[in-house]
């Protein structure tokens, strides 16, 4: 086991949550569902503060600082994101709105203050950079577990290890992604994604857990690229869930007019 493996195993150690421990009959669906709850949709809503380090294959590093608000819109698996940039100023002011479905194709625009123009963001773009990073448009927010098929392929004490396969291979530069997830908080703890030559070309690791408000949260993660080299590490602070955010602030309205006091 590598050393960032055994150093995730201790963190993970200290974030238990009983009510998420899996027996051993845990199927396919339950830990695919559990872990995109876990990733994605703890609470009724949640907040950060992020700061992202992008770092070029030249070793060349700028940062960005933003929030992310979260607020879960139904029954049915739809979320609506409001992300908000506060710097550098080539990207303050900058805000990002995704309404999330899980039948239909999500919704995106983002604000260009520079500009005062809202832009929808296609669907077919949402594998795409997100503001420079190795992270995508997706990644932000999720995909959709029924998009994939999905099997278990090795089981451990520690991980499950699942391999994906989209169902609809046109629409993604992936042939499949292996995901490793602990068995105990159901945290995707590192994806794989593999290109048709059969190998691994991007790679995200979740490198730091901590327990906020009984919710295991990732603190700390990094998205790596080896086709354009380099990654984006994601740190992240003030979490926090269930804090009643209104369905108006995820509106176009505050794409141009930012919610002050949710971003403090």
């Amino acid at each position: 086991m590598s050393r960032i493996f055994l150093r995730l195993a201790l963190l993970f150690s200290l974030a238990l949550v009983p009510w998420l421990t899996a027996s051993a009959q845990t199927s396919v669906d339950e830990i695919v569902t559990r872990a995109s709850n876990v990733a994605y949709y703890q609470g009724s809503d949640g907040s950060a503060r992020v700061r992202m380090l992008i770092a070029d294959a030249q070793g060349r590093e700028r940062s960005r600082e933003l929030t992310i608000l979260r607020r879960n819109a139904g029954t049915d698996g739809d979320q609506q994101f409001y992300v908000y940039f506060h710097a550098p100023a080539d990207v303050a002011k900058t805000s990002f709105l995704i309404w999330k479905h899980t039948v239909v194709e999500d919704d995106r625009w983002m604000y260009l203050p520079a500009l005062d123009l809202v832009k929808r963001i296609a669907a077919s773009d949402e594998r795409t950079s997100f503001v420079g990073s190795h992270f995508f448009y997706e990644d932000v927010s999720g995909r959709t577990p029924t998009e994939d098929t999905h099997e278990l392929v090795e089981e451990s004490d520690t991980y499950y290890v699942l391999q994906s396969t989209p169902k609809d291979a046109s629409v993604v530069e992936f042939t499949h992604y292996k995901s490793w997830i602990h068995t105990t908080t159901f945290i995707p703890v590192k994806i794989e994604y593999y290109g048709a030559d059969g190998n691994a070309y991007r790679t995200y690791e979740a490198l730091g857990v901590e327990t906020i408000d009984g919710f295991p949260t990732v603190m700390r993660s990094r998205m790596s690229d080896s086709r354009i080299g380099g990654s984006t590490t994601m740190e992240y602070e003030n979490v926090r869930y269930n804090t009643g955010l209104s369905e108006e602030l995820f509106t176009e309205r505050y794409l141009r007019s930012p919610p002050r006091r949710e971003l403090r």
